[in-house]
């Protein structure tokens, strides 16, 4: 790790949203990032590169996954902004199209981690099957077409559809 990294002071309280466990960062921890979209950090306590993801209103939260929670719990951590993405687990659909459009592979390695986080991102941010499918078969020809970027996409509101409605994390 690089010592010219910026180091964050992250607090938050522990939220159940359906069946997922989330940390809703306080707003000060918020404008303590460099994005109002998702922000890779790598958590100084431990060797795990997470994403912060964004809460629609201008917040964030992170994934209870990567933490050991409990609901109610007030937490506090040390971060470091990442130098780099991690690679994304791209969804099984969208994995599915890129692997039968051979001559994307090329491409879809040239793009950086974080801009192919924006296109799994764009495809899972719908519960609706429908718009699903539809944007799997987008995402092939705008790829197709040298587009880098799902476009217009606004990433300071998608979030997780799990625990989001509208673009904005359910109170």
């Amino acid at each position: 790790m690089s010592k010219d990294l910026k180091i964050v002071e992250l607090t938050g309280l522990a939220d159940q949203i359906g069946d997922r466990l989330i940390l809703r960062l306080d707003e000060e921890s918020s404008k303590s990032l460099p994005s109002r979209g998702q922000v890779a950090v790598q958590l100084l306590n431990s060797t795990e590169m997470v994403v912060v993801e964004p809460d629609g209103r201008r917040g964030h939260w992170i994934p209870g996954e990567v933490l050991d929670l409990h609901p109610g719990q007030e937490v506090s951590l040390s971060a470091a902004i990442a130098e780099s993405w991690p690679e994304v687990n791209v969804p099984q659909d969208l994995a599915g199209a890129l692997a039968d459009a051979d001559d994307l592979h090329e491409t879809w390695l040239g793009l950086t981690p974080m801009a192919r986080w924006e296109w799994a991102r764009w495809v899972k941010s719908t519960q609706n099957p429908v718009t699903r499918e539809r944007r799997v078969q987008v995402s092939i020809s705008k790829l197709r077409d040298g587009k880098r970027r799902p476009c217009c996409f606004d990433l300071s509101s998608c979030t997780d559809p799990e625990v989001a409605k509208s673009g904005k994390l359910i109170q």
